[in-house]
């Protein structure tokens, strides 16, 4: 009978669980998975395409900050129920004077806008 040593039985389940995560890896692309704006969520791309990635995503009735936002980024409401994204001008969700309303992303202008309302 063999005897293994410690050592070399945790280098095997070591090297079993990268072999593990790089396949789980390669099985979704990180472009893959950041492109999707799930059913039930709001969502903001980085950029004004859905490959340019998801840089924020919301499932939750609520007021949320955002910053940093300059320039056109893609927003797609995919909401259930009828609810509706409010881009508002101030960071408390406040000052809200566009709506995005579930269906089409569209590519809109964030620089005015500090904060979102997600509402029924």
């Amino acid at each position: 009978m063999s005897r293994t040593s410690f050592r070399t039985k945790l280098a095997a389940v070591a090297a079993t669980g990268v072999m593990a995560l790089g396949t789980g890896v390669l099985a979704a692309t990180p472009a893959e998975a950041a492109t999707y704006c799930p059913s039930g969520y709001a969502c903001i791309y980085w950029g004004t395409t859905a490959d340019s990635g998801i840089r924020d995503m919301w499932r939750n009735a609520g007021a949320y900050k955002i910053y940093g936002y300059e320039g056109n980024h893609l927003v797609k409401n995919n909401q259930t129920d009828g609810w509706k994204i409010w881009l508002c001008r101030y960071s408390n969700g406040t000052n809200c004077d566009y709506a995005v309303w579930p269906g089409p992303a569209l590519v809109l202008n964030m620089t005015p806008f500090n904060s979102v309302s997600i509402e029924p």
